[in-house]
């Protein structure tokens, strides 16, 4: 008489779900960057205002966006954010039982949500800064080349720079898993890979502070029909590439 084992199927426990499991994860991580975060923004706001008070008293007025001064700011704090994800956490959230795959998922959701929310602050800023510039009757010109030439351009606002702190995201994602997998020495050596993400984004939007540099050695920003997606596959591959560097690797980082 034979007998027939019925394939079993793994299954968490209870009522909890892959999804609702992710759901946990994504908030965990939230609450984990939130000081960061929330510390970051109170400086750059009381810094802005109080720069455009101190600009107003000193120089008589007020002829360009206050605002506009600080576009670099969240590039470079989203590469931070990125760089400082694996490192602060993976251990802990290994530790207590989430996979490598769900870890690099819930950090992708992560990033691709802080690069939604401040491309959104930034669009607002932008506006409320319009309004108070009309209120008091100052001009509201911008220091900086952009993808819009006017703050009312909501839609163009938004894409550049959902798209350049998303990029500087995953190259910081990448430096940050590099540093933590493989060491001081050799994270350093990928150091230009990681920062493929980044530099992308900058040659093919040609916006802000790098824009005029390179403008002068005669290279154009490509159609944003090409631009948009490019950057936009780029970082994807950027996040991807950091899932695939996860998935081998161990609690503790290499040494040297």
């Amino acid at each position: 008489m034979s007998t027939q084992t019925a394939p079993r199927t793994a299954t968490l426990p209870g009522s909890v779900t892959a999804a609702g499991r992710l759901k946990q994860v994504v908030i965990a991580m939230a609450i984990g960057l939130r000081p960061m975060i929330v510390g970051y923004w109170l400086v750059m706001t009381v810094s802005f205002l109080i720069g455009g008070l101190i600009s107003q008293l000193i120089g008589g007025g007020l002829d360009h966006s206050i605002w506009d001064y600080g576009t670099q700011s969240p590039k470079y704090f989203s590469s931070a954010i990125g760089i400082t994800l694996t490192p602060a956490i993976f251990s802990l959230m290994i530790a207590h039982g989430v996979t490598r795959r769900m870890f690099a998922v819930a950090g992708s959701i992560i990033l691709v949500g802080a690069a939604t929310a401040t491309a959104t602050i930034w669009v607002l800023a932008y506006q409320i800064e319009h309004v108070a510039y009309d209120w008091a009757g100052l001009t509201q010109a911008l220091n900086n080349p952009h993808l819009f030439t006017k703050t009312s351009q909501v839609g163009l606002i938004f894409t550049e720079f959902f798209l350049l702190i998303l990029a500087h995201e995953a190259a910081g994602w990448l430096i940050g898993i590099g540093f933590y997998r493989f060491g001081f020495w050799k994270g350093l050596l990928l150091l230009p890979l990681g920062l493929v993400p980044a530099a992308a984004a900058e040659f093919l939007l040609v916006a802000q502070w790098l824009a005029e540099a390179l403008r002068s050695t005669g290279y154009h920003r490509p159609p944003l029909a090409i631009g948009v997606p490019g950057v936009l596959a780029v970082s994807a591959l950027g996040l991807y590439f950091g899932y695939r560097l996860l998935r081998p690797m161990a609690l503790k980082p290499a040494k040297g």
